[in-house]
């Protein structure tokens, strides 16, 4: 049954919040945060269950779309947004859209997110189709925008799924695969970038990892495909060669500068 009074808005189990200390505000803003690993793992076997559904499709070709608005919408962009420096991939691959535009990753944007057709409009210009999967991403689960193209991808027989942290929400009644994080009241009443938005966060870095690591992208614990763009990333690089081949640092960068990544100096030496 579908959950017209969201987790997320419920009163916080604090008050006169202006009247605390400091350290008092600290500690119980912390004390919080304690329960959302907690309230991931419940999850686990819904998260699994998405993982597996991504997976071949985007073995076969296909993409991931995560659609969301507000603090959800740029929680989908970043973890999108860090797929092809981490793991090499193409920015095409793994795809965040918000409500509203990129402009909203910085701004708010009035009743962007009250339009039930315009995340569907946002897909078609990806040209989304069945070989890919989308995600909607709203903590209270009740956002329109991504409601409504959640209902529209999965009419065209794409596959669906959703990160929300309220129970029995219509975001969750619309996915193929819902995940359900119910964090309970913020500790400031309705601000959903603290728990969810944390629990959504934690929910995104295991998807996207997960998938990578089943599609390849790591070996043993390295980021093989990471993109070299900056001179931490080299040197992290450079370490992870000397490691796997037992070379000194100096050898290490001269293979790493010759076959630009540590996947192709592997290949090469380890075969």
């Amino acid at each position: 049954m579908e959950n017209n009074n969201p987790d997320t808005e419920k009163t916080s189990k604090y008050n006169d919040l202006e009247k605390m200390s400091t350290s008092t505000l600290l500690h119980n803003i912390n004390k919080e945060d304690k329960t959302v690993p907690e309230s991931v793992e419940k999850e686990l076997p819904a998260i699994e269950k998405l993982v597996d559904a991504i997976v071949p499709k985007m073995e076969s070709g296909g993409r991931l779309f995560y659609i969301g608005a507000g603090t959800s919408g740029r929680l989908g962009v970043l973890d999108a947004s860090e797929c092809p420096p981490t793991f090499g991939v193409s920015d095409e691959l793994v795809i965040g859209l918000i409500a509203g535009g990129d402009i909203a990753l910085r701004n708010a944007v009035e009743n962007a997110e009250d339009d039930t057709n315009q995340a569907w409009k946002d897909l078609q210009k990806f040209q989304v189709s069945e070989k890919d999967v989308v995600v909607g991403i709203a903590a209270s689960g009740t956002t329109p925008y991504v409601i409504g193209g959640i209902k529209d991808a999965r009419a065209k027989g794409i596959v669906t799924g959703c990160v929300t942290c309220s129970s029995g929400s219509p975001l969750a009644a619309a996915s193929e695969f819902p995940i359900e994080v119910v964090t309970g009241p913020e500790f400031v009443t309705g601000s959903t970038r603290m728990k969810a938005g944390t629990a959504q966060k934690l929910v995104l870095n295991m998807i996207s990892t997960s998938v990578m690591i089943k599609l390849g992208r790591v070996k043993g614990n390295k980021m093989v495909d990471m993109q070299l763009s900056n001179k931490k990333l080299v040197g992290r690089g450079t370490r992870m060669i000397m490691e796997e081949l037992n070379v000194d640092e100096a050898e290490a960068a001269r293979l790493l500068e010759t076959y630009k990544s540590v996947r192709n100096v592997l290949a090469k030496y380890e075969s």
